[in-house]
């Protein structure tokens, strides 16, 4: 990818030609995901797998497209916590969503996964986490690992407390 300035000289080189003489544009770069995503990493978990009929592996994971809203257009670097034993084969990595647009993943290369094998997938610094949905799982917590290695959680993991805490019912309907 260019560097960020290369699109600033062609952005302005354009504006500059399109302007009469002595009107000079100003540009504003909104850089977010040039400076956060590869900051950005989800840990999800493998929750079961089945055979497909076209030969491809299926597994659910603990995360889906409520989490990786960008997943129909971004290609996730996917790792798992461990050497996995055996040959890369096609898979899909579904969602818990039971929709079939919860697709992480329809063409991942992988070898087999046993239950509770956990992915990290990455970048996902930009965008993802302001894009969340709460639907069917609870958002899972942030954690922030700092310069010295050291963890720390920057957002609890939602529960039902938690979702249920500003709801109010109407006194005459208490009743």
């Amino acid at each position: 990818m260019p560097p960020v300035e290369a699109f600033a000289e062609k952005i302005a080189e354009g504006l500059y030609n399109a302007l009469r003489p002595g009107e000079l544009p100003e540009l504003v770069l909104e850089t977010g995901r040039a400076m956060v995503d590869e900051a950005g990493y989800l840990i999800t978990t493998v929750n079961a797998s089945k055979r497909l009929p076209d030969g491809r592996r299926a597994y659910v994971l603990d995360a889906g497209v409520n989490l990786l809203y960008t997943s129909t257009w971004y290609n996730f670097t996917i790792e798992p916590d461990r050497e996995l034993l055996g040959m890369n084969e096609p898979a899909i990595l579904n969602g818990p969503l039971c929709m079939n647009i919860d697709v992480i993943d329809e063409a991942a290369m992988l070898p087999h996964m046993p239950r509770g094998t956990r992915l990290t997938l990455s970048p996902v610094g930009a965008y993802n986490v302001t894009q969340w949905m709460q639907f069917i799982e609870y958002r899972p917590a942030i954690v922030l690992i700092d310069e010295h290695g050291k963890p720390h959680v920057i957002r609890e993991r939602e529960d039902l407390a938690m979702m249920t805490a500003p709801e109010r019912l109407p006194a005459h309907l208490a009743d």
